[in-house]
């Protein structure tokens, strides 16, 4: 089963900018209407009204943590209807090299795999009871791989693929549809901040990012999305090539480590 994006109402966190807003301008050209979320409120609101002259009657908004439980509940209560497909792109990137504080391990925590906790719980049930839709879930390709710089990132990052894969193999064939979205280097405001951070332990992060692939746009991760979407795939992988080094690492770890640690030591000489 998946969902008809044409017709779906969806929500969307992470929607002020980038990937998010990339995700929403796409669905509501499909023809979705589409519930936006974001910390940021100014920027929200100023990405909300210009997709609601594109798309007039279609677009909602509610600014927030998209962490919190009463947030999540406010953005369903904020559809026009039953929510069809749940985007959880809210995602923070912050603690880096094993000076990561204990406040920066629990932000990522809290943000990159308890707020998709948090949204299934409130999402799932219903689902199951009333046929069924489909919950994305942004993780990264650093979730199948790893993320060179920053411990929290890449230890949560998998967490939320294991999320994703936990939830698809327990209701994805009771109607939920489950779709885990892994891109790598995409060019957004976060790739841009960690490039002229003047720590060099998150310089190495996004340096070891664009250095091993093509800098996407967040419009074509958009398209990846849906196209997987659409054809009920698990992965949607806008870098093809997270696949084979995936399939690489499974097959043969210690290579794949060894050629992680030359990579790095490329990077950083």
């Amino acid at each position: 089963m998946t969902v008809e994006l044409s017709t779906a109402t969806a929500v969307v966190t992470g929607a002020a900018s980038g990937i998010g807003e990339a995700i929403a301008r796409r669905l509501l050209e499909r023809g979705a209407s589409v519930v936006l979320g974001d910390l940021d409120g100014v920027r929200l609101g100023v990405t909300a009204e210009r997709l609601e002259q594109d798309h007039p009657g279609r677009v909602a908004l509610v600014a927030g943590n998209a962490a919190d439980e009463g947030h999540v509940a406010a953005l369903l209560a904020a559809a026009p209807g039953p929510v069809d497909l749940f985007v959880a792109n809210a995602g923070v990137f912050r603690g880096f090299g094993l000076d990561a504080d204990e406040d920066e391990w629990a932000l990522g925590w809290d943000v990159n795999v308890m707020g998709q906790v948090r949204a299934a719980r409130a999402l799932v049930p219903a689902w199951l009871d009333n046929g069924g839709g489909c919950f994305v879930t942004t993780a990264s390709a650093a979730g199948l791989l790893t993320q060179l710089g920053s411990p929290t990132y890449s230890v949560t990052k998998h967490a939320a693929v294991g999320f994703a894969e936990w939830l698809a193999a327990t209701y994805g064939d009771r109607g939920v549809q489950v779709c885990c979205l892994c891109p790598m280097g995409v060019r957004t405001d976060m790739l841009a901040e960690g490039e002229a951070s003047e720590d060099a332990e998150a310089r190495l992060a996004m340096t070891s990012v664009v250095s091993a692939g093509s800098t996407l746009t967040p419009d074509d991760v958009a398209d990846a999305l849906l196209a997987a979407i659409e054809e009920g795939r698990f992965f949607a992988l806008p870098h093809p090539e997270v696949g084979t080094m995936y399939a690489r690492k499974a097959a043969d770890t210690d290579h794949w480590v060894d050629g992680m640690q030359r990579f790095r030591t490329s990077l950083e000489g």
